[in-house]
């Protein structure tokens, strides 16, 4: 696990204790994550906060990878770290590693909707309120939409016409998909709530 400077603190970056507590748990260069979400957050007062960090395999390669949502009055900020994977045209430092990190501030105005999917297991025995242990969140605000297109085609199936193409255009913005068995019970009741302080955020 990555270590933490003995002459600094994340507790520097001045984020509210439980935002700082949670980044220390993902464990995830917790200096340099925390040092990013501040200079997003700026002045603001965060209200609501969400710390998803998920490990994949590429190939050979483990890559880590850390989300930070914070929401203000008026902004959602989002905070993204995650290894960088070196390559022939961009090697990196000899004998180091590399993390990027970025921010994006989305007005709230500027939040087109949030998607919560639930699954739920054994839905035959569902109990009112629990709502499964797994959900997918999607926040959509416009930046990015993925387009999927297909060779069109026609009733008669030996036509060898060209109809050109078809397809649909989907928003493609931020997707995070929490498991209360993979990352924790903790984890998955904070996905909730974000969620629903955001829905509540952009319907003002």
């Amino acid at each position: 696990m990555p270590t933490m400077s003995p002459t600094r603190s994340v507790a520097s970056a001045g984020l509210p204790r439980d935002l700082i507590a949670d980044i220390e748990k993902a464990g995830y260069y917790p200096l340099l994550v925390a040092d990013v979400v501040a200079a997003g957050l700026a002045d603001q007062t965060l209200r609501a906060h969400l710390v998803h960090a998920e490990t994949t395999l590429d190939g050979e390669h483990v890559r880590r990878h850390i989300t930070v949502l914070g929401l203000t009055d008026t902004r959602l900020i989002i905070a993204h770290a995650d290894d960088h994977t070196p390559s022939m045209d961009d090697p990196g430092p000899v004998g180091g590693s590399v993390a990027t990190a970025t921010t994006e501030s989305i007005p709230l105005r500027g939040v087109r909707g949030v998607m919560l999917v639930h699954v739920v297991a054994d839905p035959e025995s569902y109990r009112a309120g629990q709502l499964g242990r797994e959900i997918t969140l999607t926040i959509g605000w416009g930046a990015v939409s993925r387009v999927d297109l297909l060779p069109a085609a026609c009733a008669d199936p030996s036509c060898e016409a060209d109809h050109g193409y078809e397809g649909t255009v989907t928003g493609d913005d931020l997707t995070l998909r929490i498991s209360a068995d993979a990352d924790g019970d903790q984890i998955l009741h904070r996905a909730q709530a974000f969620a629903a302080a955001l829905s509540a955020a952009i319907g003002h």
